[in-house]
């Protein structure tokens, strides 16, 4: 049986503002295990990216106030540790590749030496070791000539290369677990396939364990084993990537299905869209946070909010529409055909 490597129980992250305190994260819970990649998927806003920096401990206190719950890594609680204790563990426990390389990278420092810089705090080795270590790195990472990149500085490279060398800074000091951060986003989908390809490829030579935060549901299939759907600051659908591409739950999640572009669609057919914007955490709504925005909200949606219904031993999601007095409400039929084409795809290439 595999062991959990992190455990969040009931984590909740608060900001003060001037317009009020914002309830960025309102309880969210999940378990990630040795070897296993979880996808973080949601709208911007949803809390996915607090709730990763909370677990490298990167949220400054003021604003930022963890109000409640546990960061359990491999058993230990993260969250009253000291920023000395932290440094320990982050970028050698823990690591993270961040959404934008440009601003994640140093200017004025030539690429080796930050990948260096890692090593030598974390690894007792000597300089030559170190260097001989980033340039595997960067060689690691497909990036060609790295002997020579080594001593180039990040505008040398193009937004595909950058990225693989923050991936390389992330991996220089073997991390149980990695944090994707949207690494995909500012990348075009060429170059996003190929880093996409790469995670993948590391994570099953190193049996690292992987966060992937991302805002499209399209990049999660190939990626990940599992899927936290957030909203509002909460996981409102959690299963295997088989339960939520192929039996979602909750109208959130169909709408987040619905709303990909998809290249079968016929001329003639909408993309299916999500009605408004998510609500303001100075103030979250009472019941359901989605009722506002979903057509098929039941009366009780507006005053009570729903409590996690567990629909297999893998799956669970947060609405009332799994209860046992809910009137049936057939997913729309543009998600099905959807759903019925990921499918089919998912067959032909395990053929």
């Amino acid at each position: 049986m595999k062991k959990p490597l992190l455990e969040v129980k009931n984590l909740k992250i608060n900001f003060k503002t001037y317009a009020g305190l914002v309830q960025a994260v309102r309880g969210v819970e999940f378990t990630l295990y040795e070897g296993e990649t979880l996808a973080i998927v949601g709208e911007s806003g949803s809390g996915k990216s607090v709730t990763s920096n909370a677990i490298m401990k990167l949220i400054p206190e003021p604003p930022g106030i963890y109000a409640d719950g546990q960061i359990l890594f491999e058993g230990k609680d993260l969250i009253p540790l000291s920023d000395k204790e932290m440094s320990k563990i982050r970028g050698n426990d823990i690591a993270m590749i961040f959404q934008d390389p440009m601003t994640a990278l140093n200017p004025t420092i030539r690429v080796g030496k930050q990948i260096m810089e890692v090593i030598l705090k974390h690894k007792k080795v000597s300089k030559q070791e170190a260097k001989e270590r980033a340039i595997e790195l960067l060689r690691q990472v497909g990036i060609p000539m790295p002997e020579k990149r080594f001593n180039q500085y990040p505008h040398e490279f193009s937004g595909g290369m950058r990225q693989r060398v923050v991936i390389a800074i992330a991996l220089a000091a073997d991390p149980k677990l990695l944090i994707a951060d949207e690494p995909t986003t500012a990348l075009d989908v060429t170059i996003q396939a190929q880093i996409l390809e790469l995670l993948k490829e590391i994570q099953k030579e190193r049996k690292t364990s992987i966060i992937f935060i991302t805002h499209d549901l399209g990049v999660v299939a190939n990626v990940a084993d599992r899927v936290a759907v957030m909203y509002a600051g909460q996981i409102v659908e959690y299963g295997t990537v088989n339960d939520i591409f192929y039996n979602p739950k909750h109208p959130y999640t169909w709408g987040l299905l619905g709303s990909m572009p998809d290249l079968n669609n016929k001329s003639d057919e909408k993309l299916f869209a999500i009605p408004g914007s998510p609500p303001d955490l100075t103030n979250p709504p009472k019941g359901d946070a989605f009722a506002p925005r979903n057509k098929y909200a039941l009366a009780i949606d507006f005053e009570k909010e729903p409590p996690m219904f567990k629909v297999s031993e893998t799956h669970y999601a947060k609405t009332w529409l799994l209860h046992e007095y809910a009137p049936k409400i057939d997913i729309p039929e543009p998600i099905v055909r959807r759903m019925e084409r990921y499918k089919k795809e998912a067959e032909l290439s395990e053929s």
